[in-house]
């Protein structure tokens, strides 16, 4: 009997993460189908990434209109790559990329990420020519939140994909801009704790400091 219950407990719960997975992935596509519904212009400066930028309002934040945010919760790479043909069709003058970090907690190698963003690059510099684009580092984490246990686990290696974002940067003459080097507490090599609540994604002083950070490349 108590063998019967744990069965029966099991695939509940089997179902009820299956269910949630699900939820999760149609939250993705929905998101995804509504940016391809917004198509971009040559005065658009996008920012092109994962959900760290979720919550931005980029154009207020900026007090640019034309700036514009094409990132969505869960993106990897590969998401990025699925979308980007909507981004290069309207030639856009701008595109800051951020992306990576998702990669990391679904467990591809700095190297195998790292050669997906090049992908990324090459494509928009294939497609759309005349966009500048711009390459953001990852941004550190803080592990006293511990809520995103996947990124946690792989804290060790975003300065290891950082340098080899550097050198992406580098090989396709991109202007990079480092965020990690911003946003660390040097005495503990970790996101300083104003700038999130979570420990990942951004609040408050964190986007008045990308701000900071970005507005000079958004004006040049």
């Amino acid at each position: 009997m108590k063998r019967f219950l744990f069965l029966i407990s099991f695939f509940c719960l089997c179902s009820a993460m299956q269910a949630q997975e699900r939820k999760h992935s149609t939250f993705y596509y929905q998101r995804a189908t509504l940016f391809e519904t917004l198509p971009t212009s040559e005065d658009d400066i996008i920012f092109l990434g994962n959900s760290i930028t979720n919550g931005c309002e980029w154009a207020e934040l900026l007090g640019n209109a034309h700036a514009k945010n094409r990132g969505i919760s869960g993106d990897t790479t590969n998401g990025v790559l699925d979308r980007l043909h909507v981004i290069t069709a309207g030639k856009p003058s701008k595109v800051f990329l951020l992306i990576g970090i998702n990669d990391l907690s679904g467990g591809l190698s700095v190297d195998s990420i790292a050669k997906n963003v090049e992908t990324i690059v090459k494509r928009i510099k294939k497609e759309s020519p005349a966009t500048r684009v711009y390459m953001q580092s990852v941004l550190p984490l803080n592990p006293v939140y511990n809520m995103f246990t996947g990124h946690m686990k792989r804290q060790a290696d975003v300065p290891v994909l950082n340098e080899l974002l550097k050198k992406v940067a580098k090989r396709n003459r991109l202007t990079y801009i480092d965020l990690y080097a911003a946003f660390i507490n040097p005495n503990t090599n970790e996101m300083n704790a104003d700038y999130s609540n979570d420990g990942l994604h951004l609040l408050g002083k964190g986007y008045q400091k990308w701000a900071e950070i970005i507005k000079p490349y958004v004006a040049e």
